[in-house]
């Protein structure tokens, strides 16, 4: 590693600690040459997921708008900011995980809509008419009981499952 101070290249690392959220490592070190200490971040450098958009334009993933769009669906809902950033941070991980480095928005919305429905499910019909583009009442009609009948499958005593 470059020193910062003088140039040299070579330094050896004093200490080493994982950072507090766990994505890097930091490292102090001490140049060989004029004695100075510095510190080096060390993390995983991920490859930008891509979204491919309807008219087939690619732009950077990007999970603020994301959570934005998710916090729009649940406005004035009893949906706590901390339930929209675990659903937002869990579809990230969820497409960092896959092999693939692009993904289409179809598959970001369903997978919103996804976690909406366990969320809350009118913040779900929100989402899905905006996302879905409902034209008529019918089509928001079907939505409606394709929902009920997920939510019919998965009762148990009369009461939904979540």
């Amino acid at each position: 590693m470059k020193c910062a101070y003088c140039g040299h290249i070579q330094s050896r690392v004093v200490d080493s600690r994982q950072s507090e959220d766990g994505t890097s490592i930091r490292r102090r070190r001490e140049c060989e040459s004029c004695g100075r200490r510095f510190t080096t971040y060390e993390r995983i450098d991920l490859v930008p997921l891509m979204v491919i958009k309807k008219d087939q334009t690619r732009e950077a993933f990007d999970v603020e708008k994301l959570r934005r769009g998710i916090a729009k669906a649940c406005e004035k809902r009893p949906v706590p900011l901390d339930k929209i950033d675990e659903l937002a941070r869990g579809i990230e991980r969820k497409l960092n995980n896959q092999p693939e480095s692009e993904i289409t928005s179809q598959q970001v919305g369903e997978l919103v809509m996804d976690g909406l429905k366990n969320l809350d499910e009118v913040a779900y019909v929100r989402f899905a008419s905006v996302y879905r583009q409902f034209r008529d009442i019918q089509t928001f009609r079907d939505e409606l009981n394709k929902l009920l009948a997920d939510i019919d499958m998965g009762t148990a005593d009369g009461e939904p499952v979540r």
